[in-house]
């Protein structure tokens, strides 16, 4: 963990994310106190201050499972996820809102993802829980900005909510972007419904898969269902200045690059 930020720096990120646990197991080892000193020390001696860090949560939480004691056992992990970022002094923690499992209704899972946070919150102090807008690949809900907004309206602390775009799940979810005036209408769009505001990071990522397919899958960028322009669009586009733009693309060795292109369009400002 201590080295994230060292691995964020030698591929020239100025922002990064990370897993504060292995995503894809229910338990993990307790953080040390080397652990939380490195990373500290980490992040300060390079310059990444905890706005522009967005760590993600476990694969495997559903905080909107229609079993009780599953959403229990989701909830218990999640609470452990927003812990471990109190203990390492960062303000966010991005994760996936929940599915349905075709057992309950959209609304009834809305309901369990809200009263969910609502529980996390009361529990943990100075971290906000930022919701990731999916593909809707299969139950999951999320892809929609009416159902950003239903959680977000259900949540009593608004101060410690907000939400992550991800290009890739915007797209194939059926908000297109790539020219500038369907990308001015796709965040006019968000704002209406879910509210600027409330915009906490992006997750920047090519689509795989075509417009509307509902299926997640990333791509390098340039080299997917979206192009180049919409990312200009994006990078020039002010109103992001100050929160972490993460890229999420397949290939490793492309990185660099790709964060030097990111760069290059123009918001050499922020990271």
């Amino acid at each position: 963990m201590e080295n994230a930020p060292l691995n964020a720096v030698e591929i020239g990120a100025t922002a990064f994310a990370f897993f504060t646990r292995n995503q894809r197991q229910w338990h993990s080892k307790p953080l040390t106190t080397e652990n939380i000193d490195g990373f500290k020390r980490n992040c300060e001696d390079h310059g990444f201050s905890p706005e522009y860090i967005l760590p993600h949560d476990s694969y495997l939480i559903n905080l909107g499972h229609p079993e009780p004691e599953k959403r229990q056992k989701s909830f218990n992990a999640f609470l452990d996820e927003m812990q471990r970022c109190e203990q390492l002094g960062l303000k966010l923690l991005n994760f996936h809102p929940g599915s349905h499992l075709n057992q309950i209704s959209e609304e009834e899972c809305l309901t369990n993802i809200a009263n969910s946070l609502n529980h996390a919150l009361e529990m943990t102090n100075g971290v906000t829980a930022v919701i990731e807008n999916t593909a809707g690949q299969g139950t999951n809900l999320g892809f929609r900005f009416e159902h950003l907004a239903e959680i977000i309206d259900q949540v009593e602390d608004k101060s410690r909510v907000g939400v992550c775009i991800d290009t890739c799940h915007t797209f194939v979810a059926g908000y297109d972007f790539r020219m500038e005036m369907d990308y001015m209408l796709m965040m006019q769009r968000f704002d209406h419904i879910v509210g600027l505001q409330y915009l906490r990071g992006m997750h920047l990522n090519d689509a795989k898969k075509p417009f509307g397919s509902r299926v997640d899958r990333h791509e390098s960028l340039g080299k997917g269902h979206i192009g180049l322009d919409a990312f200009r669009l994006i990078m020039s586009d002010e109103r992001l200045n100050g929160i972490p733009l993460i890229l999420e693309t397949p290939n490793p060795d492309t990185w660099p690059e790709e964060i030097r292109l990111l760069k290059s369009f123009g918001m050499k400002s922020s990271p």
